[in-house]
């Protein structure tokens, strides 16, 4: 059976971050994934998992850029020094909170950067991320993002994901694969999981159109989470998306599976 857990940036927006992990675990909700838990602290998240029992499975290396508000330092020559203060603060959460990955960012390409530069630096920053991470035992995930959402997202197919990775050459970076992104730049989801599963550590989940639950728009969740176990994928399945109305009363498509 998959094992969904909940994201907390974009699900139970109703309630205030910290009792989110208590609403998740209420749905039912046995893991939870938070792109920014920096507003808290280890000790606040931790308590609230402990009451609940619930694992913290990922969260996101803080890689916005502080002039721009971009998330790109990853990407950046010039912020490789930021780069690297950020992945210790991401090691020091996700150690805390008994992470399993963290998604350690790409970016849009910088502007006025030699594409090759920027190439560079990334696979640079990827082996520092994945040796920081590996000290304590958690995995670096480079996710593929669509660029119409992000345009001029650096990453953003499987085959550049996987790229990046055989280049970067370093035994503790995996794919994060998002079915949303990969079905607006890709498609053939399931064939593409399948051939690529040794190399997919976590999977994120969200319907197209719309960024909504499994159920509004045009992916087949009905056959891609059970194929899923089919295919021998023994990973969390993160819920990524924006609900279409109040998280509780639009988890229905959830419930074979909580």
């Amino acid at each position: 059976m998959p094992k969904l857990e909940a994201n907390l940036q974009w699900m139970f927006n109703e309630y205030d971050l910290l009792d989110r992990y208590d609403a998740a675990a209420r749905a039912g909700f046995k893991g939870v994934e938070l792109q920014a838990p920096y507003s808290a602290t280890v000790e606040q998240i931790v308590g609230r998992l402990e009451r609940n029992n619930l694992k913290h499975v990922i969260i996101n290396s803080p890689v916005a850029d502080p002039d721009t508000g971009i998330s790109n330092i990853a990407l950046r020559p010039d912020r490789t020094d930021l780069y690297m203060e950020r992945t210790a603060r991401a090691v020091e959460y996700a150690a805390g909170l008994g992470c399993t990955g963290v998604n350690i960012g790409v970016g849009p390409a910088p502007e006025g950067v030699d594409p090759d530069e920027i190439r560079a630096t990334l696979i640079s920053n990827m082996r520092h991320a994945a040796g920081e991470l590996g000290t304590v035992g958690v995995i670096a995930l480079v996710e593929a993002i669509n660029t119409r959402d992000q345009p001029g997202y650096f990453v953003h197919t499987t085959e550049q994901a996987l790229s990046v990775i055989d280049e970067a050459d370093h035994p503790n970076l995996a794919v994060l694969y998002d079915f949303y992104h990969m079905q607006i730049m890709e498609g053939d989801l399931a064939l593409t999981v399948k051939e690529n599963l040794p190399a997919i550590k976590h999977i994120q989940i969200a319907d197209n159109p719309g960024r909504h639950e499994p159920g509004t728009g045009e992916i087949n969740y009905n056959f891609l989470l059970p194929y899923l176990d089919e295919i021998g994928y023994d990973g969390w399945v993160g819920c990524e998306y924006g609900p279409s109305g109040n998280t509780e009363r639009t988890l229905g498509w959830a419930s074979e599976w909580l």
